[in-house]
């Protein structure tokens, strides 16, 4: 019965007790001096807890039987909630316990409050998590995420220093196996990068496919971070382990940004490497349309004459797939 009253109701003796509080749930019990339960269920006392809607003020029914308590779940923390027991007579008569308030106590903190934090970029409420020692600093998010990576990642410097502080794993990584230094270079995020490092983050890591920071970086084709991690004595050939590609090939083979392949190429990248296939930067930047990328790496010092495995160039390559610009670019070159 759900109404807030029902007419004939009268007021029972027992009493309805708050036993234990949690984050999400409220144990309740209760005890009757009829509770002759010798016979058969029909003679028994039944019991019904109701809830009451607090925008209504009507009851709900949330529990109807035997027993003599029952815990209320799924409750929202630091809410408070109000109940009573509805009584039912093997007589017929019905009876209702005044009724009892209680509030469910705060949630107590955890990696769910740290990734809030980190999420917000707020500063204050990731202090007062830390601080608590009741959280792993390196509490993995349901992407598979550190708290580190997620600030590296967004920009959040303040963050990541305060994480780093209180002893966040900057070698943890993902399920890629992205750590947090390759997930800043990606994003260009160079004081984060500059603060890794310091902290001990490594050049040589490397991710599933193998690919470095410096492959990241050259994806994420954000010149400050490049120049750093030159300047820093970054690998400019290193090789993933899947297709054998340098970071240059990887900007012939995704980006095709020719400023990224421009800084690497001036700090020295072999614009003739070749990967597992045998094909160069050049023909991994005829295969992928970046004319521009072409002319700068002929500028460079790409040969055109090179052949991969199967015994083609750059320049069959270009006619094989019709790219007319790439074509008469080469075949300009070919002429001076």
């Amino acid at each position: 019965m759900n109404p807030a009253s029902v007419s004939g109701d009268c007021v029972s003796p027992e009493v309805l007790v708050v036993e234990k509080v949690s984050h999400h749930s409220i144990e309740l019990s209760w005890r009757t001096a009829q509770d002759d339960r010798s016979g058969p269920t029909e003679k028994w006392t039944r019991f019904a807890v109701e809830q009451m809607d607090p925008k209504t003020h009507t009851y709900d029914t949330i529990y109807i039987g035997y027993s003599t308590h029952h815990i209320v779940e799924e409750l929202e923390p630091c809410t408070s909630y109000r109940f009573r027991l509805r009584i039912s007579r093997a007589n017929g008569e019905f009876c209702l316990t005044p009724p009892v308030s209680a509030s469910t106590s705060r949630e107590p903190l955890n990696g769910k409050h740290l990734h809030q934090a980190v999420n917000r970029n707020d500063e204050e409420e990731l202090s007062r998590v830390l601080q608590s020692g009741m959280v792993n600093v390196n509490v993995c998010d349901k992407l598979g995420l550190t708290p580190l990576m997620v600030a590296a990642q967004k920009g959040f410097s303040r963050m990541v220093y305060k994480l780093v502080e209180h002893g966040a794993d900057i070698h943890m990584k993902n399920g890629s196996g992205k750590d947090s230094l390759m997930l800043a270079c990606f994003a260009g995020h160079l004081d984060i990068v500059k603060h890794l490092r310091n902290f001990g983050a490594t050049w040589q890591s490397r991710d599933m496919g193998g690919c470095t920071p410096l492959h990241w970086a050259a994806d994420g084709g954000h010149l400050p971070v490049l120049a750093y991690m030159i300047q820093d004595g970054c690998e400019l050939d290193v090789r993933d382990t899947v297709s054998q590609w340098t970071p240059l090939m990887r900007v012939a083979a995704v980006s095709g940004n020719s400023a990224v392949a421009s800084l690497l190429i001036r700090a020295g990248a072999d614009v003739n490497v070749r990967d597992k296939d045998g094909k160069t930067p050049l023909m991994v930047a005829v295969l992928n349309n970046h004319e521009q990328l072409v002319k700068l790496l002929l500028d460079s010092g790409a040969d055109r004459h090179v052949k991969n495995e199967f015994g083609s160039g750059a320049a069959e390559m270009a006619k094989a797939f019709g790219k007319q610009n790439i074509i008469n670019l080469l075949e300009g070159r070919k002429i001076l």
